[in-house]
């Protein structure tokens, strides 16, 4: 509980820091005029609506199984990567739009420096933040904060590059370049959001975690499975940040009931050590059910 109770904070900050960029950036378009700036404001809002969307699926994530839904709540938190994935498809093709429309009608650029001040500020306040996002959401393993932290650091590349360019339209009087460099933006978030896209969608088909993590359920089994025969079928997969793990454990036939459990509980305590939020479940079987090949030997 109190891993939901952090990434809750931690998105409700989320919502306060993108309005907060979301001003910088609106107040950047509207004393310049370009579309290009403009852009990277649209993709602001979609900042918005994805952390009220990232706070709303942890708190919802958090709800303790009930009857309709035994295994929990936490895939909810795949729901909020495709919603973010969904809105940025609709920012992007705004800024298409936008920036055709641009192009169409050619006028002259000129950017003050209150401007590129603010949009600076922003990217800055973003930046830092990202950083934040995707470290603390790989810790407490929530999807919906590490898929916004992309999503930021995605942001954050394109109002760098927004700015660079914005700069050398003012410079060269090629103003053609705002337009161009909105559409370079649109880009660049719809790849963030196909990656936005691919994590909900392998949350949701019940991905299993990487090698690493499958190594280190191996070798809390190995570690603390004294007094067993052998482990097989280890199957593992992830549900936002709950990790399932399941496996069959083979032990010797004239063993009582209450010594198995008691290296059952052995082995659920050292995988909960490696990774605090695992369901355990593990089949007891007797040694005639031990494979030849595949298993690991205790």
């Amino acid at each position: 509980m109190l891993n939901n109770s952090t990434a809750a904070s931690i998105a409700w900050k989320s919502i306060v820091v993108a309005l907060l960029v979301l001003a910088l950036k609106a107040l950047a378009a509207w004393w310049s005029g370009s579309v290009a700036l403009l852009s990277d404001a649209v993709e602001s809002i979609v900042n918005v609506a994805t952390a009220l969307a990232a706070w709303f699926a942890i708190l919802y994530a958090a709800r303790p199984a009930d009857d309709d839904h035994p295994y929990g709540h936490e895939k909810a938190e795949y729901f909020v990567a495709l919603f973010e994935a969904i809105m940025i498809g609709a920012a992007a093709w705004s800024i298409i739009s936008a920036a055709l429309d641009a192009i169409r009608h050619e006028r002259e650029l000129a950017v003050p420096l209150e401007a590129y001040l603010a949009n600076i500020a922003a990217g800055l306040i973003n930046g830092a933040w990202c950083y934040v996002l995707i470290s603390r959401g790989r810790k407490l393993k929530s999807t919906a904060l590490q898929s916004d932290g992309w999503h930021l650091f995605a942001d954050v590349v394109s109002s760098g590059g927004v700015l660079a360019g914005v700069i050398l339209a003012s410079l060269t009087g090629i103003s053609i370049l705002d337009p161009l460099l909105a559409i370079v933006v649109a880009v660049n978030i719809l790849w963030s959001g196909w990656r936005l896209l691919k994590m909900s969608i392998s949350g949701l088909m019940d991905v299993a975690p990487d090698p690493d993590t499958l190594k280190t359920i191996e070798r809390a089994i190995e570690a603390a499975g004294g007094g067993a025969l052998q482990a097989h079928d280890l199957r593992s997969r992830l549900s936002g940040p709950i990790t399932f793990v399941e496996f069959h454990l083979i032990v010797g036939g004239e063993m009582t009931v209450r010594e198995a459990h008691v290296i059952c509980d052995r082995i659920e305590a050292a995988i909960r050590k490696e990774i605090p939020r695992a369901r355990i479940s593990i089949h007891v079987e007797p040694e005639d059910k031990a494979h030849v090949h595949g298993g690991i030997d205790l």
